[in-house]
């Protein structure tokens, strides 16, 4: 990664500069940087809104193709996360998995997966017309919770599917659980098989050694990462990777056009190039911290009589080859709780919200 290049945030400097220029607008959208809906300009501030612009103004690029600063911004991000292509998203991660599930099958073809996986993936096959072949995530009794899938149970799906189109891996899953992405990839590898990765939770991974791998560090073919829910980008932003031999990105690119809308969010994208950025740059050492403080919390929480805070112990068992210490899974039963009942009690009585 070139650290001089990595400073430099292309679409948000040329949205910077279109703002600086005072250009009068006589384009959508229609509160013209605010002005026509003052209210919401008073609580959100005028800059946000200044840079709230359509897609094709001069030096400002189009998100369907991306030529200037738009195309610079996702090649800087591409180096950043380690893959060979990058693309913005601005319908979230969810836009991304369904691209990349429409881009390897087809009505009737197959995709290997967890039975554990998001939504937007069973999208996807409805999409796509492909056909699950489901894999069971080990279960953790004790928390409730799916764990990962083994690379013993990717290779027996294959060896009984051997027409399937893609293996399709959660990394990690909403619990901070990471399987073994890197093992799995050279068993699907040695099938001619892509790996695809749900990667909305580990947008982190690549930018600190203590953490697991990430999907373009393990040598998965795509993958699509919510950069909005870890590492600072507004929500809703997501970027989809691409690094593979089996996997077009012209056909990727053209899956996507057909989803994204093509009136995408300024802001939006903005903030991916200035989260990309700050991860570059100062990922690590951001990182550092926040891991050591978790550190810190687990052991405090754990000492808490009743409380039990999942941690790395859990490696190496069954479905788990690798834990993000960066998530809290907390387990509250033995004080007579359900989660949704602590979730109450911290928001109305001490003005936590959790998820």
């Amino acid at each position: 990664m070139n650290l001089m290049e990595q400073q430099q945030t292309p679409l948000f400097t040329a949205l910077k500069k279109y703002v600086e220029d005072k250009i009068v607008s006589f384009h959508v959208p229609g509160h013209k940087g605010g002005k026509g809906i003052p209210e919401f300009c008073d609580f959100v501030g005028k800059n946000i809104l200044a840079i709230d612009v359509t897609a094709g103004i001069l030096d400002l690029d189009t998100i369907c193709n991306p030529l200037s600063v738009i195309l610079q911004a996702e090649e800087l991000a591409a180096q950043a996360f380690g893959a060979q292509y990058a693309h913005f998203l601005v319908n979230g991660t969810t836009s991304g998995i369904q691209a990349m599930i429409m881009s390897v099958a087809e009505s009737g073809d197959e995709i290997i997966l967890p039975r554990n996986a998001h939504r937007s993936a069973v999208g996807g096959l409805i999409l796509s017309g492909a056909r699950p072949v489901y894999i069971k995530p080990v279960i953790d009794e004790y928390m409730g919770i799916s764990m990962g899938i083994t690379p013993e149970s990717v290779r027996k799906a294959l060896v009984e599917h051997p027409n399937a189109k893609a293996v399709f891996v959660i990394n990690p899953t909403y619990y901070g659980v990471a399987s073994d992405l890197k093992q799995i990839v050279e068993i699907a590898h040695s099938f001619e098989k892509p790996v695809i990765v749900d990667e909305a939770h580990g947008a982190h991974f690549g930018f600190h050694p203590d953490l697991p791998l990430s999907a373009m560090e393990a040598g998965a073919d795509a993958s699509a990462v919510s950069v909005h829910k870890l590492v600072g980008s507004m929500t809703q932003s997501s970027i989809l990777l691409l690094n593979s031999r089996f996997i077009d990105d012209r056909k990727v690119k053209a899956v996507m056009n057909l989803q994204q809308t093509t009136s995408p969010s300024y802001p939006l994208m903005a903030s991916l190039d200035v989260a990309r950025k700050q991860m570059a740059l100062q990922g690590t050492e951001l990182l550092d911290k926040t891991i050591r403080l978790c550190e810190q919390a687990r052991q405090q929480m754990n000492a808490v009589e009743g409380i039990y805070v999942m941690g790395r112990e859990i490696e190496g068992t069954e479905g788990c080859f690798a834990y993000d210490q960066t998530k809290f899974a907390i387990n509250v039963r033995e004080l007579g709780l359900s989660g949704f009942e602590m979730e109450k009690l911290l928001k109305y009585n001490y003005g936590v919200q959790v998820e």
